[in-house]
């Protein structure tokens, strides 16, 4: 055979076999030119009902599966977390950080993250902001618009009825002023809610002792238990906003990640005579991850660190370290939500806020 003809079959042998060896390299590495795909582990958790959308999702399970993860969630109110047997969880992940902050005590060697949170909000309607205004109780800001949270609780302290807000014709109904909220025996966000009308009532001042818990709760119980029955769940209160409109529901405290989701979703649940109101002040909901072993501490910073877990956190309406990816967000979805907020608080200490809750929770029975 020509010496030609046999190197161009020897060439096309060598293409062959590199191309084969380029092809088992390329799967055993997970299709990436970079480092191999990391081994996949299954981890359990122990997680706020807010977040069961967002594990759910199928984008957010492939974006885990592809980060090394497979996740099997159960859900809690997050009071419920931090006082759960956590011995067959990897994972803890409540709504805020007093529940966060007493798991963590109580583990030793766990580890904290925080890839999102989100601000309190009031789930409202425009005719409602204009009653709220004209009483001198909400205030516009820059795009958006503040319950002055001082003046809510003396309204609310005093037994203020809706019929009573001069010139009223908008909502005239005898119902108390009120904010619908969850129950503050199991879900954050009541809690969070209980953290800033407490603030308010012990004169701009975050609850730290029994005598400021036995001060104020004569003032704030009544903002919980005037409301009669109260859901266990974030989504509950927020559902009936979205169903059974201003009747029903003229104020709901809620995430405003539940609206800007809803919102971004365009699925005609947002009316054009809804409207987002913040507290002011206002207050964070920080979602803290509690890793309870090694593999738990490499989800947990996979949710915080990686870009891609950051962008799907946005799409379900939380904030992250990304600020610019978040305003970007709401703009395309023409929202608008302010970029920063200058009035924000914190929560009181686990222990103090439990006072307060086991307090209402006395007045309330048995749940």
């Amino acid at each position: 055979m020509a010496p030609r003809r046999l190197a161009a079959i020897g060439l096309a042998v060598v293409l062959i076999l590199g191309v084969g060896f380029g092809i088992i390299t390329s799967i055993h590495a997970g299709g990436s030119s970079g480092s191999p795909a990391p081994q996949v582990v299954t981890l359990h958790g122990l997680i706020g009902s807010e977040k069961a959308p967002f594990f759910a999702d199928q984008s957010v399970k492939d974006a885990l599966l592809k980060g090394g993860f497979i996740v099997d969630v159960q859900t809690a109110g997050s009071r419920q977390i931090a006082q759960a047997d956590l011995s067959q969880q990897d994972f803890a992940f409540p709504a805020g950080i007093p529940a966060g902050s007493k798991i963590k005590a109580d583990h030793a060697g766990s580890t904290t993250y925080q890839p999102f949170y989100t601000p309190m909000a009031i789930a409202t309607w425009k005719p409602i902001i204009s009653l709220l205004e004209q009483a001198g109780v909400a205030q516009q800001r820059s795009g958006y618009v503040a319950l002055d949270m001082d003046a809510f609780v003396k309204l609310a302290q005093k037994g203020t009825r809706w019929t009573d807000l001069a010139g009223n014709t908008a909502y005239p109904v005898s119902k108390s002023i009120l904010i619908t909220s969850t129950d503050p025996r199991t879900s954050n966000s009541a809690a969070m809610y209980l953290s800033l009308a407490s603030y308010c009532a012990n004169s701009d001042n975050i609850v730290q002792s029994d005598l400021d818990v036995a001060n104020v709760m004569p003032i704030v119980s009544p903002l919980f238990l005037k409301q009669g029955f109260v859901d266990s769940s974030s989504e509950e209160p927020f559902d009936d906003y979205l169903v059974q409109g201003m009747g029903k529901s003229p104020m709901v405290m809620i995430y405003e990640s539940q609206f800007v989701a809803r919102a971004a979703a365009n699925d005609g649940s947002i009316t054009s005579d809804m409207a987002l109101m913040y507290p002011e002040p206002t207050i964070y909901s920080k979602h803290t991850f509690v890793a309870l072993n090694d593999n738990a501490r490499r989800l947990g910073d996979f949710l915080t660190n990686d870009p891609g877990m950051r962008q799907l956190a946005t799409e379900f309406g939380f904030r992250t370290i990304d600020a610019a990816g978040f305003n970007t967000f709401v703009k395309a979805h023409n929202l608008s939500v302010p970029a920063t907020f200058v009035n924000v608080i914190d929560p009181p200490t686990y222990e103090t806020l439990e006072k307060m809750i086991t307090n209402l929770e006395q007045q309330y029975g048995t749940p």
